[in-house]
């Protein structure tokens, strides 16, 4: 039974904290982007310290009061945001930005976990390195929120998720106890991960206070090129394709469909199509080359190629840098025309990739008899991750659909789930997911999860509710 983070809690932490550390939450703080959930907190802390931040914790689990971990809450699932039981005290890593070192010989940068992620590529940049990691909220979103929700983003295919970016971590577990693990190792075999384990734990088992990550040399040479297929399968061959033509090289590959750019031109209408007439289906890539390699004349070569295998019937190549910006623009403005138009329901989903075809294919048969709906399918077709959101028709309003928001969720993901895919693919579970992880998630490995939380934490006190509800 957890206890609110009330007055006297309040007080007896401020005399052992700095001034300036707690703080009264503002509405910025207890909002979430879709502005499905408002979130509650007694106090607001901004510790500038991990001995401040395991301070905190040590008292939290003393008083049994609840921790909320919030890094640039930029999360979709609601896992920053705790809107029932006990105010908890809402932890902010906004404080916690210093790079604590840079290794460019080793490709690695230590940095605290409230490093906001652009500037984290920026210190990367700036030894002549890559972070591959980027997200449309890469202006906001802080690394330690990015290695909690083991984020994905639009270079997973050729860099790998956050977990993959990251050699050590320092972190406070649930008693306040500091995990001293900001290891710069490529190999280290010394027992259990706890790294990988605090990874995608989305705060329930510790706080992430700072990270050894990961860099890559930065490519000679990028193109990116916009090319339309007449199908996900011919899509799904391009793919291919592009790994034997450019091996090792395929930076990004994105699909998009049709319905993005009409949200576009519904919300946005002074950003300008790429095709007129649009297709139905458009495959967005991104090549970084080696050193010798022409850009232009490499994506031309594809292009060609895919031509002669009738994957492509028209296309885009950048030819600057400028325009590819404009064709990654394009891209990233499509979940700000979602919000516009308000979803349904959002579905952060993963498939196998020969089963992609089948799914696109299968769940829009599966709403006809609940409603009306338009849906926006895109993604990151290269590691599987779809985004496939439902929206009202035309001229109708979200609201109307409401109440079955929660049968179009469960028809969609029963056939993620029959097809051998997850719900969860980089959004995490937050507290939106509790209900479908339940659902859908192996026995065995739900049991281990709450053996482990329960050894961790077993006051509870970590990001109550959210994963394990």
């Amino acid at each position: 039974m957890l206890n609110p983070c009330d007055a006297a809690f309040v007080a007896e932490l401020a005399s052992v904290l700095p001034d300036g550390c707690l703080n009264a939450p503002d509405p910025g703080h207890l909002e979430e982007p879709r502005g499905r959930w408002q979130g509650r907190a007694g106090i607001l802390a901004r510790p500038q310290t991990t001995a401040e931040i395991a301070a905190i914790i040590r008292a939290c689990h003393a008083a049994r009061v609840g921790v909320v971990p919030w890094g640039g809450g930029t999360g979709l699932v609601g896992g920053q945001i705790m809107t029932d039981g006990p105010a908890p005290l809402l932890l902010s890593l906004e404080r916690m930005t210093a790079l604590r070192g840079a290794y460019p010989s080793e490709n690695a940068l230590v940095v605290e976990a409230g490093m906001i992620l652009a500037d984290v590529q920026a210190e990367a940049a700036r030894i002549d390195r890559l972070f591959p990691l980027s997200l449309a909220s890469e202006g906001s979103c802080r690394i330690g929120g990015n290695l909690a929700a083991n984020a994905g983003g639009t270079a997973v295919l050729r860099y790998g998720n956050a977990r993959d970016l990251c050699l050590g971590l320092e972190a406070v577990l649930p008693d306040g106890t500091v995990f001293n693990g900001l290891t710069r190792l490529r190999k280290d075999n010394a027992g259990y991960d706890l790294r990988h384990l605090l990874i995608g734990s989305e705060g329930t088992l510790g706080v992430i206070t700072a990270a050894s990550l990961r860099l890559h040399p930065i490519p000679a040479a990028a193109v990116v090129a916009m090319l339309v297929v007449p199908s996900p399968a011919a899509a799904l061959e391009l793919l291919g394709l592009a790994q034997t033509h450019a091996a090792g090289m395929v930076s990004s590959f994105e699909l998009m469909h049709r319905t993005g750019f009409d949200f576009l031109a519904e919300t946005m209408p002074d950003i300008r199509a790429p095709f007129d007439p649009l297709p139905e289906w458009i495959v967005l890539i991104e090549l970084g080359l080696s050193r010798g390699m022409d850009p232009e004349e490499t994506m031309a070569g594809l292009y060609d190629a895919a031509n002669s295998a009738r994957l492509v019937t028209d296309g885009l190549i950048a030819t600057s840098k400028a325009q590819a910006a404009a064709l990654w623009n394009l891209r990233e403005m499509v979940p700000q025309a979602n919000r516009r138009i308000g979803a349904v329901s959002s579905h952060d989903i993963s498939l196998p990739l020969s089963a992609i075809p089948e799914f696109i294919a299968r769940a829009p048969g599966l709403l006809a008899p609940l409603g009306d709906f338009r849906v926006n399918c895109f993604g990151h077709l290269g590691d599987g991750n779809l985004h496939w959101n439902v929206f009202p028709a035309k001229g109708q309003s979200r609201a109307i659909h409401d109440a079955k928001r929660g049968a179009v969720k469960e028809a969609v993901h029963d056939l993620v789930h029959l097809l051998g895919g997850s719900v969860a693919a980089e959004h995490g579970v937050g507290r939106l997911k509790t209900a479908d992880l339940k659902r859908y998630a192996d026995p065995g490995k739900l049991a281990a999860m709450r053996a482990i939380k329960a050894a961790l934490d077993p006051y509870g006190i970590m990001n109550p509710g959210a994963v394990l509800d």
